[in-house]
């Protein structure tokens, strides 16, 4: 049997069930549940067999977002960890139904704080030299983010740090920016998209890298994937040389990629 790489993989966004106890007052159709998900990643991303560490969630981010700090709670935060609206500014609850603190905490004691618990369980429990929190992305920024209406890079890797992969002035980069260099160098040489991997552009990275970095001191990155690359429905508008590939083989490519890299990184044990 082939060696599990010392990874941890983190799959927060992939999820589309509707808890029961949110499901009559929630606005939002089984498409648009779909659409603001992170379609595909459970499969695109799901190396459980591969890595030491596994960790995914079929609840939609809709209900709760598990990359999302646990405060502050709605009405505050339209985009936090128990959302208002979407990215394109739709009522995510009918009139009146926002979840209240009560029902807020309930959803966080079930499906929140045990997903965060487990990572940190997961550390312990193996051994892993790096993590990885696994995304895709819209291939334009949407109206409420800070890119709207601007084309993306067909990947972005995020340390919380700058488009070199440096550390911010007064802040922590949640890996080495060699590391997060070369890991993008590999994915355009793979993908033979020269300039079509950015670093922390337009993401940086999340609340589940940057809290757990801070947490168990184990490096991060955050890897987003543009659905232009594999969902036939976001590709309008795409330029004519964007690749298309079927999930499976959009997988197999990444975890090349990925593999090539735990062997460039080593163990890390002396």
């Amino acid at each position: 049997m082939e060696e599990k790489l010392p990874f941890l993989i983190s799959i927060p966004h992939g999820g589309t069930d509707v808890p029961e106890i949110v499901r009559p007052v929630l606005a939002l159709a089984p498409d648009e549940i779909r659409f603001h998900a992170d379609p595909s990643t459970r499969e695109i991303f799901g190396f459980r067999d591969r890595v030491s560490a596994f960790i995914d969630t079929p609840v939609s981010r809709m209900v709760v977002d598990l990359n999302r700090p646990p405060l502050p709670l709605p009405p505050k935060d339209p985009d936090g960890i128990i959302k208002v609206l979407t990215v394109d500014g739709k009522p995510v609850y009918r009139p009146g139904s926002v979840p209240d603190i009560r029902l807020s905490h309930r959803l966080l004691m079930t499906y929140y704080f045990p997903y965060h618990q487990e990572i940190d369980d997961l550390f312990d429990r193996n051994r892993v030299r790096i993590a990885f929190d696994c995304h895709s992305m819209l291939p334009e920024g949407a109206v409420s983010q800070k890119d709207a209406g601007r084309k993306r890079p067909l990947f972005c890797l995020g340390n919380n740090g700058d488009r070199a992969g440096l550390a911010n002035p007064g802040g922590l980069a949640t890996c080495p920016p060699g590391w997060i260099a070369g890991l993008a160098r590999s994915f355009e040489e793979e993908f033979r998209v020269p300039g079509q991997v950015a670093i922390n552009d337009p993401f940086s990275g999340g609340f589940i890298a940057n809290a757990h970095y801070w947490h168990k001191g184990v490096p991060w990155i955050q890897i987003e994937v543009n659905r232009a690359l594999y969902d036939e429905t976001s590709r309008a508008g795409t330029a004519a040389d964007v690749p298309f590939f079927a999930v499976s083989d959009l997988r197999e490519k990444i975890w090349k990629v990925l593999a090539g890299f735990g062997q460039e990184i080593g163990s890390g044990e002396e």
